[in-house]
């Protein structure tokens, strides 16, 4: 089993930052892939970035530029430093591991302000 426990979402104004954080934890000692997807009111859930545990990342276009993804692999951590945010970037934020299965985290609120 995983579990995944996600921070730093919140109310910020256009154009201001976020910092989401997710550490994974359980008897997986390591994950394949982890990252961010998300879900806005009456739309599909969609990804915004993720990282192999080799590094390689995916960042979805919408986001490129202003949302960078990193991660620690010691610690089965991974971050979204999201700047420049626009109003269209509010959604519910989902952590996302994968390894063995694909598991989820139960979501974080980040809603920006026009």
């Amino acid at each position: 089993q995983v579990q995944l426990v996600e921070s730093g979402g919140g109310l910020v104004q256009a154009g201001g930052s976020l910092r989401l954080s997710c550490v994974a934890s359980g008897t997986i000692f390591s994950y394949d892939v982890m990252g961010w997807y998300r879900q806005a009111p009456g739309k599909k859930r969609e990804l915004v970035a993720t990282v192999s545990r080799g590094g390689s990342t995916n960042v979805a276009d919408s986001v490129k530029g202003r949302f960078t993804i990193s991660s620690d692999n010691a610690k089965n951590t991974v971050h979204l430093q999201m700047n420049s945010l626009k109003p269209e970037d509010t959604a519910v934020y989902y952590c996302y591991f994968a390894r063995l299965g694909n598991y989820w985290g139960q979501g974080t609120q980040v809603t920006v302000s026009s």
